[in-house]
């Protein structure tokens, strides 16, 4: 498998890339700049380009030159956010209210230095490798809307991957998690109704504050009593709306509350929903209001496939070493869409260590983040080492 030394020569072009990239952020579906440098790059090695899928996405097709008939895709997302930069780097964002604030830079930097490498290395592996730059992963729905084009009925895969850039894990370390990786991610609503009245005569009628109120508190016993504590799920209230600032003496009809629920497995998060709207229901019958509950599913978790998880685990491990290739990373409650890709096709999803100890504050959708390029060639050798264990002759 390719050494991170291996790598090392287009390190100088992987950080020129990243950081045009992050220069130049674009929000999901919007990433016309993106993916054009992508098909250009691409394109310059040599390799099948297919671009316009799902309006942005874009994929490279390269065939290794022993014979095979397995394919693999590896997956990287290009979008940013909308958040201003803080970081002052003479890179930094040129578009505001838009920064690359989740490292999506570095990896579409990554897969690009990775395809460079397979081009110029095609006698090392036997079949297809797809390289997959996803649109609008924040959020936006890229991976389904991928999926929804026919992805990998016009680009078939046998197994697809992905990784991310991780600050809390060391830089030179790779976790490729058992199991569960990344939570679901749904939002459901409530709006309470009742019978508005004055706020100095409650008795004349139903009060849907209250209601809300009763509801906030009990919701959290789903979690805290509900759900086997060796589980994990989450369920926060993220918006709550009611009544006019400029009307305290009023006691209004409807209150709405909005929220977000996570679970890592599928029966948790059959529970959360069911849970959550059969307690909006009860608490609004003890009340004596309404209650309309819609829960909607965006996201389900992120769970690596047990052949698959050891298979990049022993990539990683020839990549940076045993010792810094980890297969016990807990779980994280965040979402992703490469959710999706693997509901899809079996695959696995990796954390690249990215952890620089001067810039503390540099977390995800934090506006003083900025991806370490010191990762780019140990993320692209990662990948190309995925590509030789997956085909090998």
């Amino acid at each position: 498998m390719p050494s991170v030394e291996a790598l090392e020569p287009l390190a100088e072009r992987m950080t020129a890339w990243r950081r045009d990239l992050h220069a130049h952020p674009e929000l999901g579906f919007e990433e016309h700049r993106t993916a054009a440098f992508v098909a250009r790059e691409l394109r310059a090695v040599g390799m099948e380009v297919e671009e316009g899928i799902a309006g942005t996405g874009v994929v490279g097709t390269v065939r290794g030159l022993r014979p095979g008939n397995r394919a693999v895709g590896l997956r990287a997302d290009m979008d940013a956010l909308a958040m201003e930069e803080a970081t002052g780097a003479p890179w930094a964002s040129r578009s505001p209210g838009r920064m690359h604030a989740c490292g999506h830079d570095g990896h579409t930097a990554m897969l690009l230095g990775a395809a460079n490498w397979l081009a110029a290395n095609r006698d090392r592996f036997a079949g297809t490798v797809r390289l997959i730059f996803q649109p609008a992963e924040e959020s936006r729905g890229g991976a389904q809307a991928m999926l929804r084009e026919g992805l990998f009925e016009r680009f078939p895969v046998d197994a697809v991957y992905a990784i991310h850039n991780l600050p809390g894990l060391p830089l030179g370390t790779i976790a490729v998690p058992r199991g569960a990786v990344l939570a679901s991610s749904d939002t459901w609503e409530v709006r309470f109704r009742g019978r508005g009245t004055h706020g100095a005569k409650p008795h004349q009628g139903t009060d849907a504050i209250l209601a809300s109120a009763a509801f906030v508190t009990a919701l959290q016993s789903i979690v805290a009593r509900e759900l086997d504590p060796m589980q994990a799920g989450v369920v926060s209230v993220g918006h709550l709306a009611a009544g006019h600032p400029e009307a305290p003496n009023v006691i209004p009809a409807e209150v709405l509350l909005r929220g977000t629920a996570r679970a890592l497995s599928a029966p948790v998060r059959d529970m959360l929903e069911a849970r959550i709207g059969a307690m909006a229901r009860g608490v609004a019958a003890m009340k004596g209001v309404e209650a309309e509950p819609v829960y909607t599913r965006r996201l389900p978790p992120t769970v690596n496939h047990p052949a698959q998880a050891v298979l990049m685990h022993g990539a990683a491990a020839a990549t940076v070493g045993a010792q810094r290739a980890r297969d016990d990373h807990p779980p994280i409650t965040a979402g992703e869409d490469f959710a999706c890709m693997l509901e899809a096709r079996p695959g696995a999803y990796a954390w690249l260590g990215t952890g620089d100890p001067a810039h503390p504050e540099g977390w995800h959708h934090n506006p003083h983040f900025d991806f370490n390029d010191a990762a780019l060639a140990t993320g692209a050798a990662f990948l190309c080492g995925i590509v030789e264990a997956e085909l090998a002759a």
